[in-house]
């Protein structure tokens, strides 16, 4: 449950991973491959310039072979996928694995090469012919550096076989010239402990003379979506059941299905049904891997980042369910009480596009995540080290104090833009969501009812009016400071990316802090205040089960991440930025019920009238019985896989 991706190159050296450069045991200038071969010398050739071809009689793939950095360098893929299902998923009889059980299999975790799929997650080495060898040349191989991340496979008699110290290569093997094959049995979780890279050595021995090469391949980096990536998948949770919340919620996943199609997206919706999460923004990361293969193609691996929250059973479906052919899950293990339960959902991890500034470059994007400043409390730290050692996303830290999930999604999104930058920020914005009523209220409307949303039996529509509404105690006091706390954030996000005022989206918002209702069973949980719900209603009910407030009040902040004078807040009016990106021009939002003034919504309108002008055609699905009375939105319980096909050293082509 939601809880409290013209091709220009980036400046040469702008992004550079510390990798150590690894040299060839014997000096001397790198020729052809003729001339290594005349000169009786090793010569051992990786994929270093990433156009999916191995070069053996060229120079192509010479410079730099013995070091690496995010324009040039061999990659090899993390083979963390199970391209033949051969994971199981139960254990005997049926029973549940343990998490730690279900993430110990995958295909780099044997030392087998599963067929052709799995194949096709190497990445190739070869040595460069050695026609002059004498009959009793023999060659070696050994991994120097990284080798207890790293499988090496040799392509012998059309099977691949595994590497070990026993292994001899003939002298017929090393004058027709060898092929090889390397994956890696893990993403890099920390680089100081491990930065990536693998480095092979070929040694060949003739006689009294040894002569050896080495070539440097670095693991792809683990990296996030962002929307210049098109949306080709939607990710929801079906609840199953005939209750009242299941009913609504199955009708919503019916609307989101037809709305898919209808931004033509082909393929279906996964569906997560085991585990009644409804919050799949928020167990799972879309992420991927990829490297250069054959013809060029770029050859992707999806890896679904589960959350660093081992209590949140519904990242158990990944593995059961997801897991497959160019499919892998990574768990991250915390074992540190987390400051915050809710900040380590992945609702609270968002990714700006790609950008350059201030001499610092985000080819593939950058990560932002939410941070309690007020209170200290920050997400998993195992989380966050794994992310920044990837090299290329470095997450940057917002204040989500203010809020009472504390997620980024719930203020800010970027949007594609036919601009130089390629994109737009949108951002929630509170004072134009007060400027909509208080204009309503001077124009003779404030006896208008604040919400449209029509009642249900067991849960009545709220009464307030916009009088009412801006007469409260706390609305307009609450959506001042949440005004200024954006604000603050902006600046933040306008320092690092060079974003300016110009190419920020203003949508009309408003937030309320939380309210407290009673359960059936004498609970207390937050809804969104001035929603006028009635205690005890199965809805009521159903909120303690799935809304947010179920994890909030299981997971409670520490006591030393508490900050008892932060007013905490949620949505008042479904958060419009918290929304889908379907296309590059289709917005899935939710829909608003706001005041109806000459049989118009004018929150619908308002929201209407800031996407379009970007050029974005806006949709609405109601969510407001299903997330937004669970301070969630319809992104909160969405989730899109998304084209990663392109290169993610190079700044995407627009």
């Amino acid at each position: 449950m939601r809880s409290r991706t013209r091709i220009r190159l980036y400046p040469a050296g702008s992004v550079v991973l510390a990798l150590a450069a690894a040299g060839s045991v014997l000096a001397g200038p790198v020729g052809s491959a003729s001339a290594a071969d005349a000169a009786g010398r090793a010569d051992l050739r990786a994929d270093v310039n990433r156009d999916g071809r191995v070069d053996v009689t060229g120079a192509s793939d010479t410079r730099g072979e013995n070091s690496w950095s995010v324009e040039r360098g061999a990659v090899y893929l993390p083979n963390i996928d199970d391209d033949s299902k051969r994971c199981p998923v139960t254990g005997p009889g049926g029973k549940p694995l343990s998490d730690a059980k279900l993430a110990a299999c995958n295909d780099g975790t044997d030392a087998l090469v599963n067929g052709s799929a799995d194949a096709a997650d190497l990445a190739r080495v070869r040595s460069v012919p050695m026609p002059d060898l004498g009959k009793d040349a023999k060659g070696t191989l050994k991994v120097t550096t990284g080798g207890k991340h790293t499988h090496l496979f040799l392509k012998r008699s059309g099977k691949w076989v595994l590497v070990t110290s026993k292994t001899r290569l003939t002298a017929a093997e090393l004058r027709a010239g060898v092929e090889f094959g390397v994956e890696g049995t893990d993403v890099v979780r920390d680089s100081a402990k491990w930065d990536g890279r693998a480095v092979v050595r070929l040694t060949v021995t003739s006689g009294q003379k040894s002569t050896s090469d080495s070539v440097t391949l670095r693991v792809a980096p683990l990296l996030t979506h962002h929307h210049l990536q098109n949306t080709q998948q939607v990710m929801v949770t079906e609840v199953q059941g005939q209750g009242t919340y299941s009913r609504l919620q199955q009708k919503f996943v019916a609307e989101l299905g037809k709305e898919v199609k209808k931004a033509g997206i082909t393929a279906p919706l996964v569906k997560f049904k085991k585990y009644a999460d409804p919050w799949a923004q928020d167990f799972v990361e879309p992420a991927y891997v990829s490297m250069t293969g054959p013809g060029g193609q770029r050859h992707v691996m999806r890896v679904m980042l589960r959350s660093a929250q081992p209590d949140r059973d519904a990242g158990r479906e990944l593995f059961e369910k997801v897991r497959g052919r160019d499919t892998g899950v990574v768990q991250v293990t915390d074992r540190a009480e987390p400051d915050d339960w809710s900040l380590n959902s992945m609702g609270n991890l968002e990714t700006i596009p790609p950008y350059a500034h201030g001499g610092r470059s985000f080819p593939a994007g950058r990560i932002i995540m939410g941070e309690r400043k007020d209170s200290g409390a920050r997400p998993s730290k195992v989380m966050r080290t794994m992310l920044k050692s990837q090299g290329l996303q470095d997450p940057l830290l917002l204040d989500t104090s203010w809020l009472g999930v504390g997620h980024v999604d719930e203020f800010v999104q970027f949007l594609p833009a036919d601009t130089p930058r390629g994109w737009r920020m949108g951002v929630a914005d509170p004072e134009a969501g007060l400027k909509l009523l208080r204009d309503a209220k001077r124009d003779g409307h404030g006896k208008t009812k604040m919400f449209s949303v029509p009642g249900r039996s067991d849960s009545p529509a709220p009464k307030e009016t916009i009088d009412q509404a801006l007469a409260s105690k706390h609305l307009v006091a609450d959506n001042e400071m949440a005004a200024r706390r954006i604000a603050a954030n902006l600046e933040i996000l306008k320092r690092e990316t060079g974003v300016t005022d110009a190419e920020i989206v203003r949508v009309p918002a408003l937030y309320t802090r939380e309210s407290e209702v009673m359960t059936a069973e004498g609970d207390e949980i937050p809804v969104p205040r001035l929603t006028r719900m009635g205690a005890g209603s199965d809805l009521v009910d159903s909120l303690g089960d799935r809304g947010q407030q179920k994890w909030l009040a299981e997971n409670p902040a520490s006591s030393g991440a508490k900050a008892a004078a932060t007013v905490m807040t949620s949505a008042y009016v479904p958060g419009a930025v918290n929304g889908v990106l379907l296309g590059r021009d289709r917005y899935l939002a939710p829909r608003q019920w706001g005041p109806v003034i000459g049989g118009k919504d004018i929150f619908t309108q308002a929201v209407n009238a800031a996407y379009q002008r970007v050029g974005l055609k806006v949709s609405y699905i109601d969510d407001w019985y299903t997330y937004h009375l669970g301070m969630g939105e319809v992104h909160c319980g969405t989730n899109t896989l998304r084209d990663a096909t392109a290169a993610w050293w190079q700044r995407p082509a627009r």
